[in-house]
């Protein structure tokens, strides 16, 4: 890949902006307990509810909604009513969104040690191959070759509503659970 202004650009700006919706959604999901069943159960569906959405949106190469389908089943779960995602802001925001999916991924390889053996885990165990990170950050790269300030933005727009859906998942999931 060539080497352009907006190189790694796009990436520092998306990392800045959502730096905050990020970590909200880290708090969100630390109240579940994944050495429970119930409560594992639940971080699931909490997922499920945004990842449905997301991953029609951002049309990723390598989905896992199957293998969320996969776990929540071996749990004795059904797939839950997925929120609604807001549909706007072309590729940008679907690059955006993207950025944050595939980002989930870092954090579900860190998830997956924490799952007792005897529950399932093909969702968080469902990592970027060797290079995929990297891989896909230079694809974000060139994506936003020869685009300007207006490109970034909707890619920020893109990213903070997957968090924003990420949250309302886990949100949903905690009244649920603890009314």
């Amino acid at each position: 890949m060539k080497r352009t202004s907006t190189a790694g650009r796009v990436r520092q700006a998306l990392r800045e902006a959502t730096m905050i919706n990020h970590q909200r959604v880290d708090d969100l999901f630390s109240h579940f307990s994944l050495e429970s069943p119930a409560e594992y159960g639940a971080f699931l569906r909490a997922h499920a509810r945004a990842l449905a959405p997301l991953e029609q949106l951002a049309r990723p190469d390598a989905p896992r909604l199957p293998r969320l389908m996969e776990d929540l089943a071996a749990l004795g779960e059904v797939l839950p009513e997925p929120l609604a995602v807001e549909r706007r802001g072309g590729e940008a925001f679907r690059w955006g969104a993207l950025y944050a999916l595939e980002g989930s991924r870092l954090g579900g390889a860190m998830l997956e040690r924490r799952v007792p053996p005897d529950l399932p885990r093909a969702y968080l165990s469902s990592v970027h191959g060797k290079g995929g990170w990297i891989a896909f950050q230079e694809a974000l790269d060139e994506a936003a070759d020869g685009e300007g300030d207006d490109w970034i933005d909707g890619a920020i727009k893109g990213a903070e509503a997957a968090f924003a859906l990420f949250a309302a998942g886990a949100a949903a999931e905690q009244v649920s659970m603890h009314g």
